[in-house]
């Protein structure tokens, strides 16, 4: 027999309906052993109990397995939420919060668990994203990256993560886009490349890696394509021939820098 068809508290002791406080609920039919039980290690069942008796769900806030106290957030009044907040468990902080209003949304900017700060910064407005700016995790960086106000871009654009830089390459001001062109790393200079104004790609015709010079070579202006006739790469040299003699090409990379 598997656990799942057994009834098993949280601490691997057997459930048992007789020394229950809820007994009287199986008469109700608003509890069912191994398939709606507050006692139950199983989310589901948990879950499935307190959707049945919301009432009861402010009784287990407190309660010492954290699953419990996540669902009953779910169910409890809301002006017993805020105090969970400070919970030691990210699941139960942020149910509390997803009920919350905005501004308690706010205090988990700086939550100790990065989860429940991507999902932060997933859901403020724009302009709460400022001091997210420069969060220790490369994700919710990421995240605010492709989020904020374009103008705030400029802040982000020495972070040490490439996804975060090529964030910015696909999102800032095309004031920014020569610098980013010139960027340590081919994917982030790729995408600068891409929004390049025509009349600057001659100035990223040294670009170490193919990928990239492919693409300046496929956008700059064609009088000054004879740089690339004799490029070490033969996609690169083909795709300036082609444009040269008009006749194009149909299998262009479309992927990122390999």
């Amino acid at each position: 027999m598997s656990d799942i068809d057994e009834a098993i508290d949280w601490l691997g002791k057997t459930v048992s309906c007789e020394s229950c406080a809820h007994q009287a609920l199986l008469d109700d039919g608003r509890c069912r052993p191994k398939h709606a039980c507050i006692h139950d290690r199983y989310a589901r069942r948990i879950g499935r109990f307190l959707n049945w008796n919301p009432a009861l769900a402010n009784d287990y806030l407190g309660h010492p397995h954290f699953e419990v106290r996540a669902i009953a957030a779910k169910f409890a009044d809301v002006f017993r939420l805020p105090a969970l907040l400070i919970d030691p468990e990210e699941t139960v902080r942020w149910n509390a919060v997803l009920r919350l209003p905005y501004r308690y949304l706010l205090r988990l900017r700086e939550d100790p668990h990065r989860e429940v700060r991507i999902r932060v910064a997933a859901r403020l407005l724009p302009s709460d994203l400022v001091t997210m700016m420069h969060d220790s995790d490369y994700y919710v960086r990421l995240v605010v990256a492709r989020r904020i106000e374009p103008t705030l871009l400029p802040r982000l654009i020495d972070d040490p993560e490439v996804q975060v830089r090529v964030m910015l390459a696909q999102r800032i001001d095309e004031s920014f886009l020569l610098r980013l062109a010139s960027d340590r790393d081919p994917a982030v200079r790729l995408e600068a490349v891409r929004r390049l104004p025509v009349g600057l790609l001659a100035l990223r015709r040294d670009e170490p890696h193919w990928r990239v010079r492919y693409e300046i070579a496929s956008r700059i202006d064609i009088d000054l394509l004879g740089r690339f006739d004799e490029d070490p790469d033969p996609m690169v040299r083909e795709v300036a021939a082609s444009r040269r003699d008009g006749t194009g090409l149909d299998d262009t990379p479309k992927e990122g820098v390999r």
